[in-house]
């Protein structure tokens, strides 16, 4: 992980204000949860949002004021072990398919810890020039909880959704503006190309470094697939034929019985879906989501085309959206689902993350930093899909061109959706 090198009181004062913000939209996400939505934990991949609440909190108390703030007393010993997630350097931690299993410490005990964090925090960056390397790692901090913020929206959208009374989280009121579906493609032509970050803002390592990859001359659709395209894959039997899929995904999906994305039912002849508002229609002009990588290749080869490299993404990406546009749906607007395409936007940012073909790989210039800091992405590195752009669970603060999602082939409680390219 690569930050911005400066220092003094007003790094420290611009820090404190970003961390300040940070903690309070985590809090915000939390608000319209009641005490026992914070315990569920549904599936393996999903954590509890007591537990996110604890572990970010332990994030800045382990790397930030244990380390260097004087004087400072741990608020609880047990909580190293229960809220470290996966860094083996820092010792032993609760298994992470157990992690709802914690009815305690209770909601208002991590909300007591938080505040006892946050305090302290305050105190440190308060009147400190702080070093170059402890502001790297606060940096890295305020990410890494934005990075939970969206698996927060994924994991209380999946402890809401398997509950048959679909409670609303929040509700959403319909924008009655006109949809813009023009089926249109994006033309790149043949040579090399840069990827990966240049800079010194802040970018995670498994983007560094830049380096040139060749392509063929291709084509990339302007938007993002839709709901109702895909239902057009359902009717014509897509899920039933064998011609479309990886062979790992068409068994993936005979052995789980899907027929549809997640959270998607057909009833009276009408697709319905669990959204974060409560049941609903499926509104076919919203882009697809809650498909996972065997879906999205299999709809691309029965569209006769195929998913983009991650390279293409991003090529054709700085190429036709070098800015974010103001139209872009993230968790900023607080719309808390996809939206159709509005305005001159070919939707690379924000909505849904998009599946690429590229497995997820070190970069020619990767390097991995020391300590428990070298495992926040290098390790993953290894049967894993990429994915590009953010989605409306994304804050617009945290995205960039080059930065790097990635999850497992068969995974689709997260916010995921696809576009086509073909090669010209």
């Amino acid at each position: 992980m690569k930050l911005t090198t400066h220092s003094g009181d007003a790094k420290s004062k611009d820090l404190l204000n970003q961390y300040r913000d940070v903690r309070n939209l985590t809090e915000e996400i939390c608000a319209p949860l009641q005490p026992e939505d914070f315990v569920v934990q549904p599936a393996t991949e999903v954590s509890p949002p007591k537990w996110h609440l604890a572990h970010t909190t332990w994030f800045f108390e382990n790397f930030i004021l244990k380390e260097h703030m004087p004087g400072y007393k741990i608020f609880d010993d047990d909580y190293h072990f229960l809220f470290n997630s996966y860094y083996e350097t820092e010792g032993d931690r609760w298994q992470r398919s157990e992690r709802g299993f914690l009815t305690r410490p209770w909601v208002k005990e991590v909300m007591a810890y938080r505040d006892y964090v946050d305090e302290h925090m305050s105190q440190f960056l308060t009147g400190n020039a702080l070093s170059k390397s402890v502001a790297d790692v606060l940096e890295i901090g305020i990410n890494h909880e934005q990075q939970h913020q969206e698996l927060l929206v994924y994991d209380v959208k999946h402890i809401l959704g398997i509950n048959p009374l679909f409670p609303s989280y929040k509700s959403f009121s319909v924008n009655e503006e006109e949809v813009i579906l023009d089926n249109k493609f994006l033309e790149v032509e043949e040579g090399v190309y840069p990827i990966g970050y240049q800079g010194d803002d802040f970018h995670f390592d498994n983007e560094e470094g830049e380096h040139k990859t060749f392509v063929h001359a291709y084509r990339i659709q302007d938007r993002l697939i839709t709901a109702g395209e895909y239902m057009e894959f359902i009717e014509a039997g897509g899920y039933e034929d064998f011609n479309y899929w990886l062979m790992e995904g068409f068994e993936w999906a005979k052995a789980e019985k899907i027929k549809a994305p997640f959270y998607w039912f057909k009833e009276d002849g009408v697709w319905k879906h669990y959204t974060l508002s409560g049941l609903e229609e499926v509104n076919p002009n919203e882009p697809i989501t809650h498909i996972n990588y065997y879906e999205a290749d299999a709809f691309a080869k029965w569209k006769g085309k195929r998913l983009p490299t991650e390279f293409e993404w991003e090529i054709a990406c700085r190429k036709f959206e070098p800015t974010i546009p103001e139209v872009s749906n993230f968790l900023d607007q607080r719309n808390f689902r996809p939206m159709p395409r509005r305005g001159k936007s070919n939707q690379f940012f924000g909505d849904v993350w998009e599946w690429t073909s590229s497995a997820y790989a070190p970069y020619p210039y990767y390097k991995k930093v020391d300590g428990a800091l070298g495992e926040y992405n290098g390790k993953f590195m290894i049967n894993q899909m990429v994915l590009r752009g953010g989605s409306f669970a994304t804050m617009k603060n945290h995205i960039r061109h080059t930065y790097r999602n990635f999850f497992h082939p068969n995974l689709r409680w997260h916010f995921t959706g696809l576009r086509l390219a073909e090669t010209i």
